[in-house]
């Protein structure tokens, strides 16, 4: 379980970064032409915002999975103990079932883009890529968070030092 997460945080890092570099060249061709070449070419800002989009999408997973995300926790620092593992464990069921209701709603409005054949005016490209951003970024939620769960559950009678150091070895896992 431990490998399969680790390849999909390393596709997930992987599309990150190319997005990134293609969301940086469009605005950059675009800028240039725009002030110095002037060709009547259309494209580079909606490729840039496609970019973005997906770019927003995984690091909202990347968020939730390293604990940057913002998150409301005054109820849940009020308890210790077991108390406090059970509510951290509810909030993580809340994040998967939400997760996988976006999922499904996402695979349902790539499905009719893929039957409508609509293309994006700039690119001309199938709007179906841009709208699999959601169910990607949603699926990849999805799945990380059921381990992160299982994770959770494993080491529920663990003492806190001890979670800390089981939690510290699965992230140095997925790091290498």
């Amino acid at each position: 379980m431990k490998k399969t997460l680790r390849t999909l945080q390393h596709i997930e890092n992987l599309l990150l970064a190319v997005t990134f570099v293609v969301m940086v060249a469009a605005i950059f061709i675009q800028v240039v032409n725009r002030n110095i070449f002037k060709i009547p070419v259309s494209g580079f800002e909606e490729a840039a915002k496609y970019c973005m989009v997906y770019m927003v999408m995984l690091g909202t997973e990347l968020g939730l999975r390293d604990g940057s995300q913002i998150a409301v926790t005054g109820v849940i620092d009020k308890f210790k103990g077991k108390t406090h593992k059970l509510l951290q464990m509810l909030a993580k069921l809340i994040v998967i079932v939400f997760s996988g209701i976006m999922s499904r709603v996402a695979f349902n409005m790539v499905m009719k883009q893929v039957q409508v054949g609509q293309t994006s005016p700039g690119l001309g490209i199938p709007m179906w890529i841009p709208y699999f951003a959601l169910l990607l970024s949603f699926a990849l939620i999805t799945v990380i968070q059921v381990v992160i769960l299982l994770q959770m559950v494993k080491n529920f009678n663990k003492t806190v030092e001890e979670a800390i150091a089981a939690s510290a070895e699965t992230n140095e896992e997925v790091a290498e």
